[in-house]
């Protein structure tokens, strides 16, 4: 399957992704996991929209690659203004990786499956990936495929590189 035809494909109301072609079926995520979702999205986005810095959203398709085509949705992600500018409006999938992906951990989630998708989204270009698991307590966060922070409470979660000033603690991450 193409990236375009994966725009076009609606069953059920359920949620795809397409990685090498193959399209993969997601589960709908549970009610801590929209809760967490909701409010790091908020938390990002009034950051953001106060600085103008880019887009924040929810989960949308990137197109990391094609021929086959690949396409992920994190659960909230960060692209620059500079980035997101030339394609605002447009229907399709955003053209490459987000800045910052988050992914939320939901029950079904193993350590490794987590491992495996934030190094995904770091070899597509991700600049970060958090990794927040509300049921542990902690954020873990992605730099490199060797540079990874377990951070709680109220350390901070520095991505002022990525999300300019941007240094959240772990508790506000997890909506405490």
């Amino acid at each position: 399957m193409t990236a375009e035809e994966l725009l076009r494909l609606s069953i059920d109301g359920k949620k795809h992704e397409l990685v090498d072609g193959i399209v993969i079926e997601m589960e709908p995520p549970g009610w801590d996991h929209g809760v967490v979702q909701v409010a790091v999205g908020r938390l990002l986005d009034e950051h953001v929209r106060e600085r103008n810095l880019g887009v924040v959203t929810g989960e949308v398709g990137f197109l990391l690659d094609s021929h086959p085509d690949t396409v992920l949705a994190p659960d909230v992600a960060f692209v620059t203004r500079e980035r997101a500018e030339p394609v605002q409006g447009s229907p399709r999938y955003f053209p490459g990786p987000p800045d910052l992906a988050i992914e939320i951990v939901s029950p079904d989630d193993t350590r490794p499956k987590l491992r495996a998708k934030a190094l995904d989204w770091l070899s597509w270009g991700t600049r970060a990936v958090l990794v927040i698991d509300a049921l542990r307590g902690h954020v873990t966060l992605c730099r490199s495929p060797d540079v990874a922070a377990i951070l709680a409470g109220d350390e901070r979660v520095d991505l002022a590189d990525v999300v300019e000033g941007w240094t959240p603690t772990a508790a506000e991450l997890l909506g405490g």
